[in-house]
């Protein structure tokens, strides 16, 4: 069982030890990984609780730290390999991605940060010429490794060209009023003027895809993919109004294509598939993936969790610690803290949440199925002593948790709702 803490035995503890406790957070952006945060609380818990039982469950919500998060458990058998791939911004970059043998086939799991991610865009990149292509060259190499179904993470993206360039390196030819392919990104889908379909990778019919997203935005509208996330990704006014006219125009397009190309049932469900929850996820490839590869779309938190096997780890859990950067509105709507107390509360297990900040209310905590919130700002004199001393501010949380459990089992009350005071 990954991350079970020496001593104690599984299914809980004599005297004042907390039982077993599974540590089920998402990364903390910006500051730590989920995998370092579990590991933290883990080293907390046990300094005051050597008994403890430790299960460390590092999840992701199917952004960044998907593919670290479903590959930290050493029992998995996941095998890792490295491609270098066409970048965000053009420049080549290596990108991990992960397969697995299982009873329906190999499963792969591709992360699109890893490959089309904003971080690897350069500092003078263009932003309307950010592309999908790396992600869909991923996609491409777990079908020569004969993935029967593929997991594509959806976060963290640069681009917002509709999946063009994920389209174009699995084979589907995108041209301009010349015939000729369209340039990179948002910018080459403007010029958009027609589409071939039928040099799609033939291997796709027969391979079911995932896309593991928490955006439930559409294609465009007020709600869009260019309209809510290109300034997130450099796009200035100009260009949000420019990307959504060309995201817009390019529905048809690809349509027609898949109407020439496969029937109306496939026409039908492009122009439908811009409309559905997620389409708009990773800049409009989550679009292309439900429309023109017959991807279905799953909260991210769900898909993580299954693969990571957290109902059953939960099962046996006497107390489940979940968290995130920042605890607020956002994190109702899908996020993994919500998630991880949904998965708890099916099994009546109690739960602690861990946070940089938190802005929620203890009704709205509560709602969400959370116990008890500890926030580390609450530890520190601001949010940039917070991130720097994050680590050792979670061992410390990580401490006062088992110091609580250990107090309920002994009958003494505990303080309720949101917890911890500055430290001196």
């Amino acid at each position: 069982m990954a991350g079970a803490a020496a001593g104690g035995s599984p299914g809980g503890c004599a005297g004042r030890s907390p039982g077993t406790v599974v540590i089920a957070p998402d990364t903390f952006k910006g500051s730590v990984p989920a995998r370092e945060v579990a590991a933290a609380l883990s080293s907390g818990i046990r300094r005051a609780a050597p008994s403890a039982w430790v299960v460390a469950v590092p999840m992701a919500d199917g952004g960044e730290g998907t593919l670290a998060a479903v590959t930290a458990d050493g029992e998995a058998d996941w095998d890792i390999e490295v491609h270098r791939v066409t970048g965000p911004d053009g420049r080549p970059v290596p990108a991990r991605w992960g397969t697995r043998a299982g009873t329906g086939g190999t499963l792969a799991v591709v992360e699109l940060a890893e490959a089309s991610g904003l971080g690897d865009m350069g500092p003078d990149a263009d932003p309307m010429r950010a592309t999908s292509r790396g992600t869909g060259e991923l996609v491409r190499a777990a079908l020569d490794r004969g993935a029967r179904s593929i997991v594509l993470a959806l976060g963290g993206s640069a681009c917002s060209d509709g999946g063009a360039g994920l389209l174009s390196a699995l084979g589907a030819r995108l041209l301009d009023h010349s015939g000729r392919p369209v340039t990179e990104g948002a910018a080459g889908v403007a010029d958009l003027a027609a589409a071939d379909l039928r040099t799609l990778d033939p291997r796709l019919r027969d391979t079911r895809i995932v896309i593991a997203a928490d955006v439930d935005s559409p294609l465009a509208g007020p709600g869009g993919a260019a309209e809510v996330f290109g300034p997130q990704k450099g796009l200035d006014a100009q260009q949000v109004r420019r990307t959504a006219q060309a995201l817009r125009r390019a529905v048809p397009i690809l349509a027609e294509a898949a109407r020439r190309s496969g029937g109306v049932a496939w026409s039908e469900r492009v122009v439908g598939a811009a409309d559905e929850p997620g389409a708009g996820a990773a800049g409009g490839v989550g679009f292309a993936a439900l429309g023109l590869l017959g991807a279905v779309r799953r909260p991210g938190v769900e898909v993580v969790s299954e693969l990571v096997g957290l109902e059953d780890k939960v099962a046996t859990a006497d107390l489940v610690v979940t968290g995130e950067g920042s605890l607020d509105t956002q994190s109702l709507a899908g996020k993994v803290p919500v998630g991880v107390a949904g998965c708890a509360a099916r099994r009546g297990v109690p739960v602690v949440a861990v946070c940089g900040r938190n802005v929620l209310d203890p009704a709205q905590s509560a709602a969400a199925g959370i116990d008890r919130v500890w926030a580390l700002s609450d530890l520190a004199a601001d949010e940039t002593e917070s991130m720097a001393r994050a680590r050792e501010l979670l061992e410390t949380v990580g401490s006062r948790i088992a110091s609580d459990r250990s107090r309920l089992a002994a009958g003494v009350p505990v303080q309720a709702g949101s917890g911890g005071s500055r430290e001196e």
